[in-house]
């Protein structure tokens, strides 16, 4: 039964593999000369979804956040496998979840190469491989004092409609209309991040919120006992014009500062290559947007538009959190 199920819905030529789906393990050569990058991210019901979501949603975004970790190394993507447990064998829910994850693979260029399946509660774990020229990879411990600091697209979106949705936040339907997709259609920035390379000095995707991943740039880029901080300006963060509407409400600004599962890329580079970056941004069809800058001074700080530094609660999603 588990092998007719991996033949019905995820086994597809692999062209790019040696071997792919269908044997103990799948045999893979990597491109010569050529560095190789893998993440796994797992997803679980009630915890990274609803059981109420739609399948095809689940199979785009269970793929689409694992390539936003290759996005924020400029990595190209080549490869994924695919563990998934199911209370109980069913082809409809398969069928849709894997036309929502190959019409992502496809659009990345991603080969489903092998996996497991068995039965439990509803989990979803996938690691992804790419690659990326040797000394190339975008990380997040090269960041400078005086560099700015940019993000991709818009930021918030997901947070809001989560918080729409859990009924923290009360929304007008037509402008839920407006966010809910950012929530259950993210889109990896991975064209962005290979555009990046040679001009960026660090990067993350925002995946836990927006002070949170920034901390984590800011933690590995601090060497010795040099300090390293960051000053932002909240008017500067890019959010839909929609979001602007509810930032009255503590929990509408914490969802942009910290709300995550936006999978932008935020990144830092010299102030002399803003020319370089909005072309980069240019040459990925990605708007980007520079939010402040980096300083040899510890701590993270939001100001107002009156540079007046705001009270910050928190920084991010907390995954051991009940």
């Amino acid at each position: 039964m588990e092998f007719d199920l991996i033949a019905r819905h995820f086994t597809r030529a692999a062209p790019g593999a040696v071997l792919g789906v269908g044997d103990d393990c799948a045999l893979l050569a990597p491109t010569p000369g050529m560095q190789l990058a893998v993440s796994t991210d797992m997803l679980l019901e009630g915890r990274h979804f609803s059981p109420q979501d739609g399948p095809a949603g689940i199979g785009h975004k269970s793929l689409a956040v694992n390539l936003s970790d290759l996005a924020a190394m400029g990595a190209t993507p080549r490869w994924a496998t695919l563990a998934i447990a199911l209370p109980e064998e069913n082809d409809a829910w398969l069928t849709a979840f894997a036309r929502g994850f190959f019409r992502m693979a496809d659009l990345h260029g991603v080969e489903l190469v092998g996996g497991d399946t068995t039965r439990g509660a509803l989990t979803i774990s996938i690691t992804v491989m790419g690659e990326v020229p040797p000394g190339q990879a975008l990380r997040r411990d090269g960041a400078q004092p005086g560099d700015d600091v940019w993000v991709s697209g818009v930021i918030g979106s997901a947070a809001l409609a989560l918080a729409y949705r859990q009924g923290r936040l009360f929304m007008e339907q037509i402008d839920a209309a407006k966010v809910l997709p950012a929530l259950y259609l993210p889109t990896p920035r991975v064209a962005l991040g290979i555009a990046l390379r040679g001009i960026a000095t660090s990067a993350i995707d925002i995946s836990d919120g927006l002070l949170g991943d920034l901390g984590h740039i800011l933690d590995r880029s601090r060497t010795g006992t040099n300090p390293l901080g960051a000053r932002l300006e909240f008017a500067a963060l890019p959010t839909l014009p929609v979001a602007q509407t509810y930032l009255h409400e503590a929990v509408a600004r914490d969802c942009i500062l910290a709300g995550g599962d936006d999978y932008e890329l935020c990144f830092t580079a010299p102030a002399d290559r803003r020319d370089a970056v909005e072309a980069a941004a240019e040459s990925a069809g990605v708007a980007v947007t520079r939010i402040g800058h980096i300083t040899a001074e510890p701590g993270l700080t939001v100001v107002d538009a009156d540079g007046r530094a705001l009270s910050i609660e928190r920084t991010g999603y907390d995954h051991f959190a009940p």
